[in-house]
């Protein structure tokens, strides 16, 4: 590849689950914190904002908790309504490690295309006013996603 990720560029951990509440306080007594907010997302894009499932509009909703570990972030994740990566991973694999994240400044759009060119589909793109996140399907070589960002 010519467009690397800097190391210095991983931002995130996701984890997909199927009870967050259990998952949060675990994680909480694990890392001795309060036990993190845990709040809904509800995934539906626009016109200026698309949110596309492999390649297709979709509307979903997840229950998210974000736990801050200074450098980076544990995001966890329960599928909570519709078609989306997160749902899809949960089917296949049970809770688990659905991503690890990068912000790559710039260089997003090069990487990405990069790695569809050696065969990494899309699984999910999502925008957000400042910035946008593509899940890259990249589970059956890497042993796990990746989040490309552009910034955080």
């Amino acid at each position: 590849m010519n467009t690397r990720i800097n190391k210095d560029g991983f931002i995130q951990i996701n984890i997909v689950v199927k009870d967050i509440k259990k998952a949060a306080g675990k994680w909480a007594d694990l890392l001795g914190i309060p036990v993190p907010k845990i709040h809904r997302n509800h995934l539906a894009g626009n016109e200026e904002y698309p949110y596309l499932y492999r390649g297709e509009p979709a509307v979903s909703d997840l229950l998210v908790c974000n736990i801050d570990m200074g450098s980076f972030m544990i995001e966890l994740h329960q599928p909570d309504g519709g078609p989306d990566s997160f749902q899809e991973y949960l089917d296949r694999h049970g809770n688990g490690v659905h991503h690890i994240g990068f912000e790559v400044g710039s260089k997003r759009d090069d990487l990405i295309s990069e790695l569809e060119k050696e065969g990494y589909k899309n699984r999910t793109v999502g925008y957000y006013p400042g910035s946008s996140w593509t899940i890259v399907d990249t589970e059956d070589d890497f042993g796990v996603n990746l989040n490309i960002k552009p910034v955080r």
